[in-house]
């Protein structure tokens, strides 16, 4: 009967510390579900953060592509390479919430949710106002 309290305490233990390695298991590079772009994934302070590492064409006519559809004009003219289009994120209990992705395409910054399927598959979720009007996206970990 003595072993059941140890091993308990072992359970806890291991438990504790896989939560403490999880939170940061987002970090790294992502392709994107049609293969133009990596996101890479970063830790500042407590929060993360995502920026456009890759693009499979960062050049329209030998120039660098820019934040064309960016509403606000002054932000028009910066190149989408190394651009920082996730924001904001919180580790809470298996996901990272609370913060935003910018879509270039669209010039549109949306609320965001994000959480890992396994080691290399992310599901990326963008809305507006509740997660249930919104749109998921899967990602997989570059190797």
């Amino acid at each position: 009967m003595r072993k059941f309290p140890f091993l308990m305490l072992l359970f806890v233990a291991i438990s504790f510390s896989a939560i403490a390695q999880n939170k940061d298991a987002i970090v790294g590079k992502w392709l994107n579900p049609s293969g133009e772009g990596q996101i890479e994934i970063y830790k500042k302070g407590d929060k993360y953060y995502g920026k456009l590492a890759w693009m499979k064409e960062p050049n329209l006519n030998g120039k660098p592509k820019l934040d064309a559809k960016n509403p606000s004009e002054n932000l028009q003219k910066r190149a989408l390479l190394n651009l920082e289009i996730l924001k904001d994120f919180v580790y809470d209990d298996g996901k990272w919430t609370g913060g935003t992705i910018y879509d270039p395409k669209s010039g549109k910054t949306y609320s965001c949710n994000m959480s890992l399927k396994s080691a290399d598959v992310l599901n990326i979720r963008g809305y507006v106002g509740i997660s249930l009007l919104g749109r998921s996206e899967t990602f997989r970990r570059v190797k």
